[in-house]
């Protein structure tokens, strides 16, 4: 297997970041604090950062102040959403679930509409099919 990194960008010029290896270590009280510490942070309504990033799984953890939404769109595989901080309502057809700090989900190939009840941070997963 080869190690694959990601390469410093203007946003985040730290340099290169461990995605995938036989074993990655992902700290994810830091994540959150670079997260807070970003511009994109301070300047809009979410930030995020991938983690984890293979061929078949990829691990993003999303930060939202109170009230963003993220909007339905396709993913190509299984889902879970892991709240770390905060409170967030997931709406579909057919029900809406409020999700706090310990709580997730797992779900088939869509994100409904998430919206932040206030400043959330949630680990997104998702397994390709």
């Amino acid at each position: 297997m080869l190690d694959k990194s990601n390469e410093a960008t203007p946003q985040r010029l730290e340099g290169d970041r461990l995605l995938d290896a036989s074993l990655v270590t992902m700290d994810l009280n830091k994540f959150i604090e670079q997260l807070k510490n970003e511009s994109t942070w301070k300047e809009s309504d979410r930030n995020s950062i991938t983690i984890f990033k293979s061929d078949s799984v990829s691990i993003v953890l999303i930060g939202l102040h109170e009230n963003a939404e993220l909007k339905n769109h396709p993913a190509n595989g299984i889902i879970s959403l892991q709240v770390l901080e905060g409170q967030v309502k997931y709406i579909t057809e057919v029900q809406t679930i409020e999700l706090q700090k310990g709580m997730m989900l797992a779900l088939h190939q869509n994100i409904p509409h998430l919206i932040a009840l206030k400043e959330t941070f949630c680990l997104l997963t998702v397994a390709m099919v």
